[in-house]
């Protein structure tokens, strides 16, 4: 069994000989979140594609306003789960640290996102791709399994965890020197590439290995394998995974919206189905004095986040000896009750259906499928032949901080994917237009 006493300490990463419980007005966890929102890889998240091509007249979510409303919505997920959980362990003398639940999922829920490289998810499977299917497959056997199965499976969530731990050039021991329990709290599949079977997730890069088991060691993490690196989840990514999952369910649907690819009808019947009869019948009430149809479904949608985050935290307690036990599966999601269950499955339906098969998603996807394929074999070749002119050229473009020099393979390429999934969308299509000659600027 997992224990709160231990999965709960200010202990930072990199920063173990320092150590001290120092009180103040800020607690360790909110310099965590102070320490995000300050960070250049946070602000880069307003260019970031969250679902939607980033805003011309209509603002609709990037990755930053995301995580954002991620975090607010975490902290309320979790402050709840620590008042019902403070009632059952009254008089244990570590009750009091859980407290620090919500800022710890706050923090987390800012940076779960933080790794994700341009243009969504497509640009995840750009990159992976690049190596299982594209110019990238020769490099096979030129790598370990465990370093091909890391780039061949690239996961934004990886790639936020050795963002936060990695020391790049001219950085810090310890990256971020984030507290262990919000590092933990964002790997959500706390295992190695090569265990990615299914959904090709995991948790952490070869290069990251180390850290993370000594990440899971100190917080008591239950191993789940004996000669694999594999663990139970950290209990609060669920709570983090719970935010992430309301908030991109519920707030895709109003973008859709604003965006007019699903009609206000549509949504209106959707957010209702969260609830009973009875209260369906107040809120149409309210919803009389309301002329605006986007004013009516703002309303609905914090009704339906409230909503969500009861019936999370109450899946979370119910199920906490599980969770505890590393023998809970699936996502809070997957056990809240009645009738929040059944909305959030027509929502899902409907989201699948009609937003991201929509038009403008889909081209985004391929023009940032296309952009990252090129970028990445330009880099790749450049510090494979770094004695070409063409090459010198193109990595004097790389910021000092990413490796491109080593004299190891995996390092080297590391550092491309680094610098790529770093990019923001319209910094990776002005490079693509500028290495194709696209957008010069040439004075007569």
């Amino acid at each position: 069994m997992m224990h709160w006493d231990k999965l709960i300490c200010d202990k930072r990463f990199g920063l173990e000989d320092y150590h001290d419980s120092r009180k103040g007005l800020r607690s360790d966890f909110t310099r965590d979140y102070d320490r995000l929102v300050f960070s250049s890889p946070f602000r880069r998240l307003q260019n970031k594609t969250q679902v939607f091509p980033l805003p011309g007249s209509i603002f609709v979510h990037n990755r930053l306003t995301h995580s954002i409303e991620v975090a607010c919505v975490g902290r309320s997920l979790a402050n709840e789960v620590s008042i019902l959980l403070k009632e059952k362990y009254s008089g244990k003398p570590w009750v009091n640290k859980l407290d620090a639940m919500g800022e710890i999922v706050a923090a987390g829920c800012l940076a779960h996102d933080l790794g994700n490289p341009p243009f969504g998810h497509s640009g995840e499977k750009a990159i992976s791709t690049f190596f299982s299917e594209g110019a990238g497959r020769e490099l096979q056997y030129k790598l370990t399994p465990e370093q091909w199965g890391d780039l061949t499976r690239f996961d934004g969530n990886a790639n936020a965890f050795r963002l936060l731990t990695h020391q790049f050039n001219g950085r810090r021991k310890g990256g971020f020197a984030m507290t262990y329990p919000t590092l933990a709290s964002i790997v959500k599949y706390p295992y190695e590439s090569t265990l990615a079977v299914d959904k090709n997730k995991f948790g952490f890069f070869t290069s990251e290995k180390e850290s993370f088991i000594k990440v899971a060691t100190e917080l008591g993490m239950k191993k789940l394998s004996e000669d694999k690196v594999k663990y139970a989840r950290h209990p609060l990514v669920y709570l983090v995974e719970a935010a992430d999952d309301i908030c991109y369910e519920v707030m895709d649907l109003e973008d859709a919206h604003k965006l007019g690819i699903i009609d206000s009808n549509t949504v209106i019947d959707l957010f209702l189905g969260f609830f009973s009869d009875e209260r369906v019948g107040q809120m149409t009430r309210t919803m009389e004095h309301l002329d605006d149809p986007n004013e009516k479904i703002s309303y609905l949608r914090s009704c339906v986040i409230g909503a969500l985050v009861l019936a999370c935290s109450k899946a979370f307690v119910d199920n906490e000896d599980a969770i505890l036990a590393g023998e809970f599966s699936g996502t809070l999601i997957d056990h809240i009750g009645e009738p929040e269950r059944t909305g959030y499955k027509r929502c899902e339906a409907v989201s699948w259906d009609k937003i991201y098969k929509a038009p403008d998603v889909v081209d985004i996807e391929l023009a940032g499928t296309s952009i990252i394929t090129f970028l990445m074999d330009k880099l790749i070749n450049a510090v494979r032949n770094p004695g070409l002119n063409y090459s010198q050229l193109l990595l004097s473009k790389v910021p000092r901080q990413y490796d491109v020099n080593s004299e190891d393979l995996y390092t080297k390429i590391q550092a491309v994917v680094d610098h790529v999934s770093g990019m923001t969308d319209v910094y990776a299509l002005d490079l693509y237009r500028k290495l194709n000659g696209m957008s010069l600027k040439i004075n007569n």
